[in-house]
């Protein structure tokens, strides 16, 4: 049996900012956008290529303050490009670097070990890693 991880709730203060940085600066497709009723909102995204979407909203999450998500993590073969993309956007970015050694070796020395790191407007944590094989 598969067991797969669709979708993580994504705390924050306002919901048009959250969608529009998500949306417009990151270029996760907009899946939905609905009202329930007056004051719970449901905005659906999705990073292009996952199997996973976040989800912000208004009346999602009430026991998760804005900004208290750390750790999230995404994926990309080419680092220097996802953060040449990133910059281009508008996203204050940090700088690759290289966490710990290959376990085995690579043709390029970023694979695995080489990070970038991000928050959104709220303050939620965001890593990015570049897997461009995997074992």
């Amino acid at each position: 049996m598969n067991w797969t991880l669709e979708v993580v709730i994504v705390p924050v203060s306002d919901v048009e900012r959250a969608k529009s940085f998500y949306a417009e600066r990151l270029g996760f497709n907009v899946d939905h956008d609905t009202t329930i009723i007056d004051g719970q909102r449901v905005v659906q995204l999705t990073p292009p290529g996952s199997g996973c979407s976040i989800v912000v909203g208004e009346g999602v999450v009430p026991d998760m303050p804005p900004g208290s998500l750390k750790g999230l993590q995404l994926v990309v073969p080419d680092l220097h490009k996802a953060r040449a993309q990133l910059v281009e956007r508008g996203v204050e970015v940090s700088e690759i670097q290289v966490l710990g050694e290959n376990p085995r070796p690579v043709a390029d020395a970023l694979d695995n070990v080489g990070f970038l790191f991000f928050s959104d407007p709220d303050g939620n944590d965001w890593a990015v890693q570049q897997i461009s094989t995997r074992a």
